[in-house]
């Protein structure tokens, strides 16, 4: 839902019975969307935990505060410009690569082996990509470059985020790491886009509350539901389940803004998604490797 109202505020089609508003830019949308996540979650954590367990030692700061930029930040932002310059099915597929960067990190490191049912997954990927983005069978389309590098930039943000945040998530809770990596991300915003620029866009009231519905409906809803599911399932049937994420998106769009996906994207798109599911599958050791949503 959130991908297609991202779509629809970028060509200024939000409002119902053909009734046209400015669109939105991805940088706005990308920093109200981490802001108003921060403003509402910073009160809830306060009063229900008090101070002293949201205060972290300073390396780990650091450490959340580069999380916020390079993978939240760059993450939301790459993600939305992408979705503005090509479609909600090539954004949200691209971005849905990260596993398998993920994995080429790990094996690189030493950390995972490059068993055949990861060789097997990277191939997928790769070949889904080709024909998603139109590389081969494309009947004459072309993507949008900076679409494309965009989505590709987004997916790699994605990834570092799961590298850069897997020791943090075995050491504090969930909602601590995405208290700090949205005050990151929105500190981050402030310095690019200060309040000055923002207050000269000259939003309307009815953008504003679209902005704010939209990051309550993007990410807090989400990740709570999504924490809540991991709470009764386990992680690799989370992941299994998760991977409905694009397809609802696809369908969502196809209905709502009549979005086409032609018979060779699709074919992309299902070697992706396979792509992803082969990745995250637990190995003979029984270890899967859990990449959690933060788009």
């Amino acid at each position: 839902m959130a991908a297609t109202l991202g779509r629809a505020a970028f060509t200024g089609r939000l409002l119902p019975r053909g009734e046209a508003l400015r669109p939105i830019d991805p940088l706005i949308l990308s920093q109200s969307r981490v802001t108003f996540s921060f403003l509402v979650l910073l009160p809830v954590l306060w009063l229900s935990r008090g101070a002293g367990r949201l205060r972290l030692p300073a390396s780990d700061t650091w450490q959340l505060f580069l999380l916020g930029i390079f993978g939240v930040a760059a993450s939301n932002y790459f993600y939305y410009l992408a979705i503005q310059r090509t479609n909600v099915a090539v954004a949200i597929i691209l971005q849905y690569t990260a596993p398998v960067w993920v994995l080429l990190y790990m094996v690189m490191r030493g950390l995972e082996r490059a068993t055949a049912q990861r060789v097997v997954a990277v191939a997928l990927a790769l070949a889904g990509i080709v024909l998603v983005i139109g590389m081969v069978g494309s009947g004459g389309v072309r993507l949008d470059t900076l679409g494309v590098a965009a989505a590709m930039l987004a997916a790699l943000a994605f990834a570092c985020y799961n590298v850069g945040g897997h020791s943090l998530l075995a050491r504090y809770d969930r909602w601590t790491v995405l208290l700090f990596v949205t005050s990151s991300a929105s500190l981050f915003w402030l310095v690019v886009n200060p309040p000055w620029k923002i207050a000269a866009a000259h939003y309307s009231a009815v953008e504003w509350t679209f902005l704010l519905i939209f990051s309550l409906l993007s990410v807090l809803g989400p990740f709570s539901l999504y924490f809540a599911g991991l709470q009764h399932l386990e992680p690799t049937r989370a992941i299994v389940v998760s991977c409905l994420e694009p397809v609802f998106s696809i369908v969502i769009a196809a209905i709502v803004l009549g979005e086409v996906i032609r018979p060779v994207q699709m074919m992309g798109i299902v070697l992706v998604l396979a792509a992803t599911l082969v990745v995250q599958l637990p190995d003979r050791k029984g270890a899967a490797t859990v990449v959690e949503p933060i788009e």
